[in-house]
């Protein structure tokens, strides 16, 4: 895992296509804003464990 310090207003790359942008800070929490194509999807990981979650319950014969 690659670990930046970044400050409100500032951002990093991700390939030449992506940006993740440190919006704001208030208290323990950071909010972020990232560019990325349509094509690539973006998720909090919660939402990315419900997805996993209903699609092994749509098939339960295929593996992870």
């Amino acid at each position: 895992m690659l670990v930046f310090s970044r400050k409100e207003n500032e951002w990093i790359c991700i390939g030449d296509n992506i940006r993740i942008y440190v919006v704001g800070i208030r208290g323990d929490k950071v909010r972020l804003g990232i560019e990325a194509p349509k094509e690539i999807p973006v998720h909090r990981h919660e939402v990315v464990e419900r997805i996993a979650a209903a699609a092994r319950a749509s098939n339960p014969d295929v593996s992870d």
